[in-house]
């Protein structure tokens, strides 16, 4: 590897490394601070952090890969990203904010579940815990699929499990000591970064193939359906009505992914929300419209060059090593390392502290000290990043596929019981636990049971798991509360008391 490039990803180490020392020093003996920044991030971190730990390693690697193989029909997954972002903002936000501060100040969202529905029995705090475990354990296992591949690409040229642990050891490092405040402030570096290199590379790249115009010609000649919305070039068909659907679909997902809506749980005011909106918004969509020209451009790109690629979502490395000098070369590498890293520290975090408050405090040590419960924290970051590890062993792991597989999963399972819970009084949590059971089971029957005529999964046909389980994930919130008893005074009383904050 060049000195330069060398120079500019220990430059970033350390960045990342003094932002969790900072953080460490500012304020993680109080368990609030550490999971959750005292609800004092600004508009601009929320945005950015939000951004950065959603779009992960499949924004530099994944989607530009799904385009290189499949075409331009693989924008409908943005446009239905996009369209998610903006409706999480506008219908979760404001009212998750001040719900989980009225409700007995919940600080992970299973808390949240348990005091909006007064759940003496634990079941939903353990269940909702027990979804957030598995599904995020199988997310972050994909994170550090790319951060294997960065490293074993001839970018590095080192060993794929080499870089799983490199990739982990360091976010590892930098998220058990600094807590969410640490998560958050690298998060907000880690999106800026990835903005200027999803600007920077497919910019330099069409100049230096000669324009857009010598670049859409290429296409053309190779595949005149590469450039067709309603074409999918790697299974060799059109796009069906339900493709497309499914496409769109991912868009549903944002509402249930708890890494996501803690930083709204975590903003510092309801009034900073359309702040974060707006550049929450605007950085997701030259960001993914810089991720998806990269995709498209590598098409003619490696064309016209004779350049190997064994990996389509290797694109964008190919792109910072060939076209840049070492130190900027360095600097786009630190771009995906950014993109993965930010993720698996959100995740990490929410999954250590679902595993402290939901299952250490609330049945092993009740009277546990804050310090006691940060020192546990720091235990299960460790713990669940080893467990990881061991899944993304395998490096024929494709990201967009392991990322589609826990999307939808939380999608479905948390999604329609939060929308719900922040606008229906009458929901109890029978209702509550209920869809949290239906979205799940349907998600992973529909990925793993093979049911298809030749031993296929569902998963296989032009449906995406997250439409029939958040279909019937809220037909089980509505019918089963409605058939028990509804909350008690108390209980609705607090809704209207969210209903009046929101609204002075």
């Amino acid at each position: 590897m060049e000195t330069g490039t060398l120079v500019s990803l220990a430059l970033y180490f350390i960045v990342m490394l003094g932002i969790g020392l900072y953080a460490y020093k500012k304020s993680t003996d109080d368990v609030s601070g550490y999971m959750l920044g005292g609800r004092k991030l600004g508009p601009g971190v929320t945005a950015l952090s939000a951004g950065a730990s959603d779009m992960s390693g499949w924004m530099l690697m994944g989607l530009p890969g799904a385009i290189y193989v499949s075409g331009v029909s693989q924008l409908w997954i943005a446009v239905g990203l996009l369209i998610g972002a903006y409706l999480n903002y506008i219908i979760v936000a404001p009212r998750l904010r001040t719900y989980t501060e009225v409700a007995n100040d919940s600080i992970t969202i299973p808390d949240y579940f348990a005091n909006r529905f007064d759940d003496k029995t634990r079941v939903l705090r353990v269940f909702s815990s027990v979804v957030i475990i598995i599904f995020f354990t199988l997310y972050t296992s994909a994170s550090l699929v790319a951060g294997g591949k960065l490293f074993a690409s001839s970018a590095f040229g080192l060993d794929y499990s080499l870089g799983l642990w490199v990739t982990a050891g360091v976010v590892c490092a930098y998220t058990l000591f600094g807590g969410f405040l640490a998560v958050s402030m690298t998060d907000f570096v880690q999106g800026c970064i990835m903005f200027v290199a999803l600007v920077l590379v497919p910019i330099v790249a069409i100049f230096d193939l000669g324009g857009v115009g010598q670049v859409t010609n290429t296409v053309e000649v190779m595949n005149p359906n590469f450039l067709d919305f309603l074409w999918d070039v790697k299974k060799g068909e059109a796009l069906t009505t339900l493709g497309i659907i499914s496409l769109l679909a991912w868009g549903l997902g944002y509402f249930g992914q708890p890494h996501i809506i803690v930083r709204f749980m975590a903003i510092r005011s309801v009034k900073d929300v359309p702040a974060a909106r707006r550049i929450g918004i605007s950085w997701m969509f030259v960001s993914i419209i810089g991720a998806m020209l990269t995709g498209f451009v590598g098409i003619a790109y490696i064309a016209e060059k004779p350049i190997d690629m064994n990996d389509a979502e290797t694109i964008f490395i190919i792109f910072s090593q060939v076209l840049f000098h070492p130190l900027i070369s360095g600097f786009l590498l630190a771009a995906i390392l950014a993109a993965i890293m930010s993720t698996i520290s959100s995740q990490l975090l929410v999954t250590s502290s679902s595993l402290t408050e939901d299952f250490y405090k609330a049945f092993l040590r009740r009277d546990a000290s804050d310090r006691e419960l940060v020192t546990v924290g720091r235990i299960s970051v460790l713990l669940v990043s080893l467990v990881a590890i061991a899944l993304a062993w395998d490096p024929e792991n494709t990201i967009l596929g392991l990322v589609a597989n826990a999307w939808a999963g939380f999608g479905a399972a948390f999604g329609p019981v939060i929308i719900l819970s922040l606008f229906w009084k009458r929901m109890n949590r029978h209702g509550a636990l209920a869809g949290m059971v239906v979205g799940a089971a349907t998600v992973l029957f529909w990925i793993y049971a093979p049911v298809l005529a030749d031993g296929a999964t569902l998963k296989d046909s032009d449906v995406y798991a997250i439409i029939p389980g958040f279909i019937l994930s809220t037909i089980a919130v509505l019918v089963v509360s409605h058939l028990t008893a509804e909350p008690d005074a108390q209980l609705q009383s607090t809704f209207d008391k969210m209903e009046q904050q929101l609204h002075h």
